[in-house]
């Protein structure tokens, strides 16, 4: 089986011969990312101010991370503070032409592979950057008709991100939105309803019309949301930190929807241990609990986690092991 055809045989549970495999830094990869990322009159800008970056985006936040901390960061100043602002908001200008040939010329370098088209960015997770977090939470409760007029102007650019994909020959689309705590969600399960729930059915059958699976990224336990999100359409989570999953309740409902778990070796509980045996048997468990639907990765930031280089190929050598390659 080809690199694409293992991956969809795992998303549509298929019974693949092995796990997908996407790790970096020259090893297996079964993928093809390819990041959504052109704009029309934006150029990043990025400084240090003693122990601290600051960076812009392309939506006008200003972010700020500590120099020796992760890559990431928090938004220090919002585009949009204050709601009286929202009538003069304006989208960022993608460049269309510019995205489709970048990811038709990734994707031509290896076409056996699944090839993705992602953006760092989605509707909740947007919304709360322009807003900034503690903002945005009470917005829902407080704000609820320009949470819903915020989600409107938005629509659009996501509307686009899914054309610029279908036109570029993409297998799948990756978006991601951080909706949880470490116990659960962010806000409650009537507010994703009352917010999402209509608009996310929308956009994921617009991926589906065009022939594109939908792979989302989701840190936190977002149990409560879980099959509403696959009965939106979502074929495969991404999750940073899956065992704050019960897998006797995961497992089935990846089943029901045939859909499946794209995941490096838990990122908070396993992996920064940087214990051989403990890293081992996380690797053992997500083989028991989803083979058969399982993609495995590695994580980018190894450093923001605590993570050693050695630590990380160990978990590679152990997954690799436990893959049956004579059949795909």
């Amino acid at each position: 089986m080809t690199a694409k055809e293992i991956i969809l045989a795992n998303v549509n549970h298929e019974r693949p011969p092995r796990p997908g495999v996407t790790f970096t830094r020259g090893r297996h990869q079964d993928m093809v990312l390819s990041e959504m990322d052109c704009f029309r009159g934006y150029q990043r800008k990025r400084w240090v101010a003693g122990k601290r970056e600051y960076y812009d985006d392309f939506w006008g936040n200003l972010w700020v991370r500590m120099v020796d901390g992760c890559q990431g960061g928090e938004v220090e100043k919002p585009a949009l503070p204050d709601w009286s602002m929202l009538s003069d908001f304006r989208l960022p200008e993608l460049d269309f032409d510019a995205n489709v040939a970048k990811l038709k010329a990734d994707f031509a370098r290896e076409p056996e592979k699944f090839h993705m088209a992602s953006h760092h960015d989605w509707v909740f997770g947007t919304a709360r950057y322009l807003r900034k977090l503690e903002n945005y939470l009470m917005d829902m409760a407080l704000y609820p008709d320009e949470v819903h007029e915020l989600n409107r102007k938005l629509r659009p650019f996501f509307e686009q991100l899914i054309a610029i994909a279908a036109a570029a020959g993409a297998d799948g689309y990756m978006l991601h939105e951080d909706m949880g705590t470490q116990t659960g969600l962010l806000f409650s399960p009537a507010m994703w309803d009352e917010f999402f729930k209509e608009l996310y059915a929308d956009l994921f059958g617009m991926m589906h019309a065009a022939g594109l699976k939908v792979f989302m990224h989701s840190c936190g336990q977002n149990s409560e949301v879980v099959e509403r999100l696959l009965a939106a359409g979502v074929d495969c989570f991404q999750f940073d930190q899956p065992t704050v999953y019960d897998p006797a309740f995961l497992r089935p409902l990846l089943d029901r929807y045939r859909a499946a778990l794209w995941c490096p070796i838990d990122i908070q509980k396993i992996l920064p241990t940087n214990d051989p045996e403990r890293i081992a048997a996380g690797v053992a468990e997500m083989f028991r609990y989803y083979e058969g639907c399982l993609i495995f990765k590695n994580y980018g930031d190894l450093h923001g986690i605590g993570v050693t280089v050695e630590s990380d190929n160990y978990a590679y050598g152990r997954i690799m092991a436990g893959c049956d390659f004579t059949r795909g």
